[in-house]
């Protein structure tokens, strides 16, 4: 008969080798505070069990295993170890000390000219919960910003958990199909049709729960690599909280396209509906879908950190000063860099492009 164990029944141990365990011994219990369990035999004591900080670690003369690394995760690490970051035992197991609440470190942007375009593209990648990802910028200015296509072929249920992730500003903009999306504190299910758009604050906690076939998002995340957290205890759909609440600073903003207002793009030629992430954000980005009206454009600089832009429909020549003109059709997207005077020209009558700007009150000068 094969015994089976309730996981509370279970404990598992990290084994480490040493050399001399006398000299392990004040290290493991005064320096990083783990508590002494067991050790034996006692005339000459060659093994030693320490549990603490979530860990149980069993000390062992002679073992053939490394040495290993131990990370130590606190929101106070001047308080831990003298404020040692970095430390090394007698039996050689290295310590780390990092922050236990993962924080956001914006790069500084690598300002450059970028244009993406689709039919240039390599295959999409399978990212997280079998979506597809295909990156509209390279080089990520340094680290300062992700942009991605994502696509989900199929539709239906998507197998995602409910997670949150530790950025400075993330969007989800539906550009085809439909999502239905689950956030905390906003009640039952949002379904973003084609035009729609969501921000994700610093934390919020969210799942996506269903999309339709062929259905196709732009991310955005700033920082480019941020990290991403399951939150296993926490349960949506949670109810309604307050719609002023904010998260670092942040209001969640929910823009549908079919009750936008247009108004003047701040390029002549232009007409635009502003999603309120500006002001959801406090400034920190600006999102705009703008479309051409069959006006006269003119040249211009911005002075945003990053500027990016994704061709939604339509086409359009991107001219640029120090480059050759780019032709770009729907997929296609590029980055224009601050200070860079750019024009579109040679718009088609359906051209419509979504502009994201970090920040979002940055200013616009047309050049004569």
């Amino acid at each position: 008969m094969t015994q089976t164990h309730e996981p509370s029944d279970l404990l598992a141990e990290v084994l480490l080798p040493t050399q001399e365990l006398r000299e392990d011994l004040p290290f493991f219990t005064k320096v990083l505070g783990m508590r002494l369990d067991s050790i034996f035999p006692a005339d000459d004591p060659s093994v030693a069990s320490f549990s603490g900080h979530g860990l149980r670690l069993r000390i062992e003369k002679g073992a053939d295993v490394p040495p290993g690394k131990i990370r130590i995760l606190t929101d106070q690490p001047m308080q831990f170890a003298e404020g040692q970051r970095s430390l090394t035992a007698p039996n050689g197991t290295q310590i780390e000390v990092v922050p236990r609440t993962p924080v956001v470190d914006q790069p500084q942007t690598q300002h450059e000219f970028v244009v993406r375009r689709l039919a240039d593209e390599a295959p999409w990648v399978i990212g997280r919960a079998g979506m597809h990802y295909r990156d509209l910028i390279a080089s990520r200015l340094g680290g300062s910003i992700i942009a991605s296509h994502i696509r989900i072929p199929d539709g239906g249920p998507v197998p995602d958990m409910v997670h949150y992730h530790t950025v400075g500003f993330q969007l989800i903009f539906c550009y085809k199909g439909w999502v239905d999306v689950l956030y905390e504190d906003q009640g039952d299910v949002i379904r973003l049709h084609a035009g729609d758009c969501v921000t994700q604050p610093p934390g919020i906690r969210h799942r996506v729960v269903e999309a339709s076939p062929n259905i196709e998002v732009i991310e955005i995340g700033v920082p480019a690599e941020h990290v991403t957290t399951i939150d296993h205890d926490f349960t949506l759909p949670n109810g309604t909280g307050d719609p002023a609440r904010e998260w670092d600073g942040q209001r969640f903003v929910h823009h549908m396209k079919d009750k936008a207002i247009w108004k003047p793009f701040r390029i002549p030629g232009f007409t635009m509906r502003d999603t309120g992430i500006n002001d959801g954000t406090k400034g920190v980005a600006g999102i705009q879908v703008a479309r051409f009206d069959n006006g006269t454009t003119a040249p211009a600089k911005h002075d945003a950190d990053i500027h990016f832009t994704f061709v939604m429909e339509g086409t359009m020549t991107l001219t640029a000063e120090g480059q050759d003109p780019r032709e770009l059709t729907a997929g296609d997207a590029f980055v224009i860099p601050p200070g860079m005077i750019s024009q579109y020209v040679a718009c088609s009558d359906d051209l419509e492009l979504l502009e994201v700007a970090l920040r979002g009150d940055f200013s616009t000068q047309i050049v004569a």
